[in-house]
Parts: structure tokens; C-alpha cells; sequence
């Protein structure tokens, strides 16, 4: 996908998805929105960041998957109350499937269906948090593809993976919270016969698709040494290539 992208680069812009007016969506809630340069109709995915919320770290992932070829969309699924009140409601929302963050990221995915440069298919590519719910989203929600990235997976995995659509993981094995996480993932697929590519980078920690490190600045020796947290360019370039080529194979 990524050589139907022109040199010129996508065009980034905040979009308000009021407008969806569904019942229980956040007040206010507008995404970044990303449109790859030339013409579409192009393959789209919902983007859901990681729980430091919409960071300048996770706009440019917004802007790098769409220079790849994809229309994308980052909803604010935190846009109607603090971070800390934010991340607990989205993880409760992950275990629940259901809750204001699923009624945001349905509007997310709405608004890109019902664009005339979108080619109809539709994945969801979350990181951290956003990853956990990407994995849960890949059952009964609408998408034609998952990209899960570190997200923790639920404690009841094969119940939330109900009847998933394509799935492409990626696991960081210095990251101590996940460990075992991508072999759990990969038994369960596999005995469902879903496509699959799941990958755990020995070399690389949480949050290694980043670009630079997010957090606050105190807990980042904390979050190195438990998380292995950090950007790691050579894993998150095979990743990158590896979620590339299986939307390409998915979405297009």
C-alpha cells in the first residue's frame, strides 16, 4: 500500500464527529483525521491511542499510517473528562464491550464508512491501551482487520474473540506485563482457523512503535525497567511493514 502514496504527503486536519449524534457518545468529540495524498478510494482504519491520550506522539502515527496509503481516523476518546478518569472508564469498557469508548470509536468508524475516498473496508489499529481494545473490537464490531500493538489481552480471551476478523500482533518481550501475551494470542487464533501474523520482538519493550517516549518524564526509569518501554526503529520498522502488508491483504 505504501507506494500509492505521492511524495506530497497526507493531509492532517481535526474533524468533529458530533455529527453521529449517537446515543452515548462523548460531547464534543472530534478525531484526527488523516487523507493520503492522490486520489482513493483508499482502505481506512480507527486509530486509538495508547493511555496518554491524543499526545503529538500519536498524531504523527495517525500521520505516518496514512503517508503508508490509508484514510485514517484517531477519535478523542478522552475528550469529555480527564486522563486518569479516561483511562479507567476505557479499560472498563475493554472488559465490559461496552461504554462511552465503544460508542466514540463506532462514530470514528462511521464517519470514514461513509466517505466517498473510503474503499468500504475498515481495520482498527490501537497501541497500549488502544491495543487491548483493538483486540476485543476485532469481534462483532464492524472492522475487516485488527492491528494490536502491546494491547493487554483480556483475561478471558477465547470469550471476547467471539468471531474475529484478521488479526496482526505485536509484542515487545522486555515489556515484564506481557509476558507469555503473544504465544496466548497466537494458540487462540490458531485453533480458530483466523488469519493471523503475530510477532514478539526479543529486543524491543512497550510502546517500541513510538517515535519518541511518552509519560510523564519522573516514571520513564520506572516504566523502562518494567515496561521495557521506549522506541526500538528496527522492530518498529518490521512491524510497521508487517501491519503494511497485512491490511494490504485485508482491506484492500
Amino acid at each position: 500500500m505504501s507506494a500509492a502514496a505521492a511524495s506530497t504527503g497526507p493531509t492532517v486536519s481535526d474533524v468533529d464527529l458530533a455529527g453521529a449524534d449517537l446515543p452515548g457518545m462523548s460531547p464534543g468529540l472530534y478525531g484526527v483525521l488523516a487523507v493520503p495524498a492522490g486520489e482513493g478510494p483508499w482502505p481506512a482504519a480507527v486509530m486509538v491511542f495508547e493511555a496518554f491520550g491524543m499526545t503529538d506522539v500519536m498524531r504523527r502515527q495517525v500521520d505516518r499510517m496514512a503517508a503508508m496509503g490509508y484514510l485514517v481516523l484517531m477519535p478523542d476518546i478522552f475528550v469529555d473528562g480527564g486522563v486518569r478518569k479516561c483511562v479507567r472508564s476505557t479499560f472498563a469498557a475493554i472488559t465490559s464491550g461496552e461504554g462511552r469508548a465503544w460508542v466514540d470509536v463506532e462514530a470514528a468508524r462511521a464517519y470514514l464508512v461513509a466517505r466517498d475516498d473510503c474503499n468500504g473496508k475498515v481495520g482498527i489499529l490501537g497501541f497500549c491501551m488502544g491495543g487491548g481494545f483493538a483486540l476485543v473490537a476485532a469481534s462483532g464490531r464492524g472492522f475487516d482487520a485488527a492491528s494490536v500493538n502491546y494491547g493487554p489481552p483480556p483475561r478471558d480471551l477465547a470469550k471476547a474473540l467471539t468471531d474475529p476478523c484478521p488479526i496482526v500482533a505485536s509484542y515487545g518481550a522486555r515489556d515484564l506485563t506481557q509476558r507469555g501475551a503473544a504465544a496466548k494470542l497466537e494458540l487462540e487464533l490458531a485453533a480458530r482457523g483466523v488469519p493471523h501474523d503475530v510477532k514478539e520482538y526479543p529486543t524491543a519493550g512497550h510502546s517500541f512503535l513510538n517515535d519518541a517516549p511518552t509519560g510523564p518524564r519522573a516514571l520513564r526509569p520506572l516504566t523502562a525497567l518494567i515496561l521495557g518501554a521506549g522506541p526500538n526503529p528496527e522492530a518498529a520498522a518490521d512491524a510497521w511493514a508487517r501491519i503494511d502488508a497485512f491490511f494490504t491483504e485485508h482491506l484492500a
